[in-house]
């Protein structure tokens, strides 16, 4: 599968030379004429992994599409390179601070802006990684803490069952016999799933009723 990039440019000359530079070297792009539009063209569900955005645009130029994309969950891991003409010292400290990962100087070197792009896929890959093993560690700790708090109430209704059982008398224990064997069988497979939760050290989530995920035992 080829790398997305959403290009964010308004001069067409500049979105022919990059669109066929970057489809050639095997990425798929994405062309935004404005930040409004590179917005909608992620929620659509074209998700990238390097946003490259020119400074200056209607609508919504690169710095405020910047800032909501850093500033935002669902877009915030997308690695931003803003295309520039302003090459003062004050002018880079405003795009760091809206949170711009890279920036690149018009007019653009072709090898330079490919290799600042591999990096930024990279940076992503990584950081996506990152992401998932806290995911999995969450995951672990969230299922430990289940497992023992399911334990005490668990504990008490087989204490309660183990009462009532010698509490009542042979004809009507034997009237109930399937019940409690039912119980019984019911309290097993729970104390199974208590086991396997609190010892679960790589989860998985499988896919479950509509699509919904489910955590795999």
């Amino acid at each position: 599968m080829n790398n997305k990039i959403i290009l964010v440019e308004d001069d067409e000359d500049t979105i022919f030379i990059l669109e066929k530079l970057l489809q050639k070297h095997n990425f798929e792009v994405k062309v935004a004429r404005n930040g409004e539009e590179a917005l909608k063209i992620i929620d659509e569900g074209f998700f990238p992994q390097v946003v490259l955005a020119d400074w200056t645009m209607p609508v919504m130029d690169g710095l405020q599409l910047c800032k909501v994309i850093k500033t935002e969950d669902k877009y915030k891991s997308l690695y931003f390179i803003m295309l520039t003409a302003r090459s003062s010292v004050k002018d880079r400290v405003k795009g760091l601070e809206a949170g711009a990962d890279d920036f690149l100087l018009k007019p653009i070197d072709n090898s330079e802006l490919l290799a600042r792009i591999r990096s930024g896929i990279r940076i992503f890959e990584l950081q996506t990684e990152l992401a998932k093993v806290e995911h999995s560690k969450a995951l672990v700790e969230m299922a430990c803490t289940m497992g023992h708090k399911f334990n005490n109430p668990l504990s008490s209704l087989t204490i309660s069952l183990d009462s009532l059982k010698s509490e009542l008398p042979p004809e009507v224990k034997a009237k109930v016999k399937e019940d409690f064997e039912t119980i019984d069988d019911s309290i097993k497979r729970i104390r199974y799933l208590v086991d396997q939760l609190t010892k679960l050290d790589d989860p998985k989530i499988i896919n479950y009723l509509n699509g919904q995920g489910m955590l795999e035992l």
